[in-house]
């Protein structure tokens, strides 16, 4: 290395110093402490004593723990199929050339801004078994007797995935995006050719968004996995633990028990899952993610 490149590595260093020391202490110092916790038992107020993989071998006889992943599995699984299917048929929706098409697609956009917390609260009204809007229109449509949205075991997880689909704006902005830059010249061809509406959707479009849907569905697992406020404030878990998801409970657990070393081997876990399922969709889409440019 010649003296001109050590000194330009030096200032390079100094120039990404800030970064490099916010990265360490609060990003890089907490995971490997994280990792370190996982195998001791810490509560905060007192020391941590290592107990080895005590936390991982009591989170397989921990009731809440398999009732927290059931719950998420289940969230995930409604969640991400319906959020996809709504925000790329919306988006195709807000893609055509209709007057005012700037103001829908400003409607669609704004429940995205809302703050999680101010929506959550909303929600709850809306939900709200007594008095809220959605049971108000259920009766006035012939229900008379409507379902207690948050207070019944049955509907509980169903309205946070309801509630869920209301901020959908950003998937759908990135749909939209992606359904611009569609070639004009493909569809024509189709047209001329005599293909329908839903042909030109299988063939074409599809295809040709597959990155952006690929990119959406890895960003809908990690997202979902991660469930926090909508329950938390909605429900607080309940009730019988019907909406206590993964990432609640791992609060619950170092914040409210302070067993850290009890969170910190859930969060590994869960870290775990996540990676795995990521993997497994970029491997089962290599094959059918078409690049442009590849």
């Amino acid at each position: 290395m010649t003296k001109e490149e050590r000194r330009n590595l030096i200032k390079g260093i100094l120039f990404t110093s800030p970064w490099l020391i916010g990265f360490s202490v609060f990003v890089l110092y907490p995971v490997i402490m994280s990792i370190y916790y996982s195998f001791c038992y810490y509560s905060v107020l007192q020391s941590p004593r290592f107990v080895g993989l005590l936390n991982y071998k009591d989170l397989f006889t921990d009731y809440i723990f398999w009732k927290s992943l059931w719950n998420t599995f289940y969230y995930v699984a409604f969640m991400i199929p319906l959020g996809l299917i709504t925000s790329l048929g919306l988006a195709m929706l807000l893609n055509t050339k209709a007057r005012g098409m700037a103001l829908y697609r400003l409607i669609f956009f704004i429940p995205s801004l809302v703050p999680m917390v101010a929506g959550s609260i909303l929600w709850m009204w809306i939900f709200n078994g007594e008095y809220g809007l959605l049971n108000n229109l259920l009766i006035k449509i012939g229900i008379t007797n409507p379902p207690n949205w948050l207070m019944d075991i049955r509907f509980a997880k169903s309205a946070i995935v309801i509630m869920s689909l209301w901020g959908l704006g950003q998937m759908i902005v990135i749909y939209l995006a992606g359904l611009q830059d569609v070639p004009v010249s493909l569809v024509e061809s189709a047209d001329l050719d005599g293909a329908n509406w839903f042909g030109r959707l299988r063939h074409i479009t599809i295809p040709m968004i597959s990155p952006v849907i690929y990119f959406n569905v890895v960003i809908a697992v990690i997202g979902s996995f991660q469930v926090f406020a909508q329950p938390y404030i909605m429900t607080g878990g309940g009730p019988q633990r019907s909406t206590t998801f993964y990432s609640l409970y791992l609060f619950q657990t170092a914040f409210e028990d302070f067993r850290m070393g009890y969170a910190s081997a859930m969060a590994w876990i869960l870290f775990v899952i996540i990676l795995v399922l990521t993997l497994f969709i970029t491997r089962a889409s290599r094959e059918k993610v078409y690049y442009r440019g590849g």
